[in-house]
């Protein structure tokens, strides 16, 4: 039997963290879909179509060891306001989200546009600052050059984009909880989410 966990939420939130924690709790497969866009953005910057880049996508793509990197990181926001390119990976994350045993999917657009009947909806958000603030941690443990304004101008300009696109919006899906981990340990937001799914599985797996 299947049972679909689809988390949101703009980059940074600590999403990421929180879906690979869930997965693991309840025995579920996890994708992060943000991965999906990066091997495509990081196709983009070696000189691919986007289009092309996508529907050529295949799992080992996800494995890249570049797709961390700020420069793919806003190829990727870009390439995802394309239509086509969501379309193209539209079918390869519905697949994941029906098999059997569970699984998480954690993104911008699950739980309003690729698994709008999901069973447990989170969005995972947090201030700008905070998120910067990770993401600038994050990069200067990589040894990558960023200063702190320039990720928080990041942090804003892909949030204006995610947020602002025509095509599947980032937005929380009427039915998700809220989840705000500004003001939260990792400890105390991984089991905030287990709770919140733990009361929507009544009944499923």
């Amino acid at each position: 039997m299947s049972f679909t966990v689809a988390i949101d939420g703009p980059a940074a939130a600590g999403k990421g963290t929180i879906s690979k924690a869930v997965a693991s709790h309840f025995g579920f497969a996890h994708l992060d879909t943000g991965l999906l866009y990066r091997a495509v953005g990081a196709k983009v910057i070696h000189g691919m179509d986007p289009l092309q880049a996508a529907r050529t996508l295949t799992p080992r793509d996800l494995e890249a060891d570049d797709l961390r990197t700020s420069a793919v990181a806003q190829m990727a926001s870009k390439v995802a306001v394309i239509g086509e390119v969501r379309g193209a990976l539209v079918a390869f994350q519905r697949s994941f989200a029906a098999r059997d045993g569970g699984a998480v999917l954690d993104g911008r657009d699950i739980g309003t546009v690729i698994c709008p009947d999901a069973d447990a909806k989170l969005f995972v958000t947090a201030s700008a600052e905070t998120r910067a603030e990770r993401r600038f941690k994050e990069l200067q443990a990589r040894g990558q050059a960023d200063t702190f304004d320039q990720v928080l101008a990041d942090v804003k300009a892909r949030d204006a984009r995610d947020a602002g696109r025509t095509e599947a919006p980032m937005v929380a899906a009427g039915d998700a909880v809220l989840l705000d981990t500004s003001e939260m340990s990792i400890d105390d937001a991984v089991a905030a989410a287990i709770k919140a799914i733990e009361s929507s599985r009544s009944g499923g797996l």
